[in-house]
């Protein structure tokens, strides 16, 4: 499954913030959006989404604050029962 993330970054906690349609809106415990928050956002995504570390690729954006992240390692349709649950 393809996503987009919407990084916000310096946020008191790492946290799924919500969706609006696609895009989930992530924010993370750090001031940089490329390297620190890359790695902060693979770990917390594949803990999200309950799959492994290597599942989470950032195809996308890696020096921006919009990425495109391939998840891999649940079915699609897991994957998009978790999407949907976020509000």
């Amino acid at each position: 499954m393809i996503i987009k993330v919407r990084v916000i970054p310096t946020a008191g906690e790492n946290e799924v913030v919500s969706r609006i349609g696609s895009v989930l809106r992530v924010k993370v415990k750090t001031k940089s959006i490329e390297d620190e928050a890359n790695n902060i956002i693979q770990y917390f995504l594949a803990e999200f989404f309950g799959v492994e570390n290597n599942y989470i690729n950032i195809v996308k954006g890696a020096k921006g604050k919009e990425k495109t992240v391939e998840i891999r390692g649940k079915s699609e349709e897991h994957l998009k029962k978790v999407m949907d649950a976020i509000p």
